[in-house]
């Protein structure tokens, strides 16, 4: 394994940067927020990523107590790649660095790459703004679904497709809704009372969310 490398300043944020600041190491901790995930499944979540810098990544990050690598039980027998706690950690520093972001994503390019799980965490941060409370939301997107889980105090945050039991509340939002969201011109609160974005369920969750 090669050398960690350093700023070597007596500074907190150079460590951090020193952990987290090569390119990719956020978007595989975003990945891993949504719990353990094959190498396979990373490398097709993480389009533009090469398999060497993946591999050199996810290295860097089991050595710097990140993330860890496990083998699943039979039937599985696959590896996972998982965070650690301190990797969880990290959730703030996504949720500030996509907020900061959000004003230089402008309109979709034809070469920008897209995965509806992508919105989870924009998405958890409109949630908690609009006073949504704890429970397992279902959201169906044009690009496909993928749940989250609103106050959840550990284990993933999100995941890809529909959710593992029946959810709280579904929203359902279109393209136009969606990426007004990303950009940060348009609030969760503003388009559920716009009814942009429609919400079933017959739980307190969803009732909450359709009278806000």
């Amino acid at each position: 394994m090669s050398p960690r490398r350093s700023y070597d300043q007596y500074c907190s944020a150079a460590r951090a940067l020193d952990a987290v600041g090569d390119r990719w190491t956020l978007l595989i901790v975003r990945e891993l927020l949504g719990g353990p995930r094959r190498y396979t499944d990373l490398h097709a979540d993480l389009p533009g990523v090469s398999t060497d810098v993946l591999a050199s990544r996810l290295k860097d990050m089991e050595r710097d107590g990140l993330a860890t690598r496990r083998r699943l039980p039979p039937p599985g027998a696959a590896y996972v790649y998982e965070l650690t706690v301190r990797g969880q950690e990290l959730l703030p520093v996504l949720q500030a660095l996509g907020e900061w972001g959000a004003a230089a994503l402008g309109e979709r390019r034809p070469t920008d790459a897209v995965r509806a799980h992508w919105f989870a965490l924009p998405l958890l941060r409109g949630l908690e703004a609009a006073g949504a409370g704890e429970g397992l939301v279902e959201v169906h997107l044009d690009e496909g679904r993928f749940h989250v889980r609103l106050g959840a105090a550990e284990g993933p945050l999100y995941g890809d497709g529909p959710a593992p039991k029946e959810p709280d509340a579904r929203l359902t939002l279109d393209t136009r809704t969606c990426e007004a969201m990303n950009r940060g011109t348009l609030t969760l609160l503003d388009a559920l009372r716009e009814r942009t974005v429609d919400v079933t369920g017959d739980g307190p969750l969803a009732k909450a969310l359709r009278e806000a």
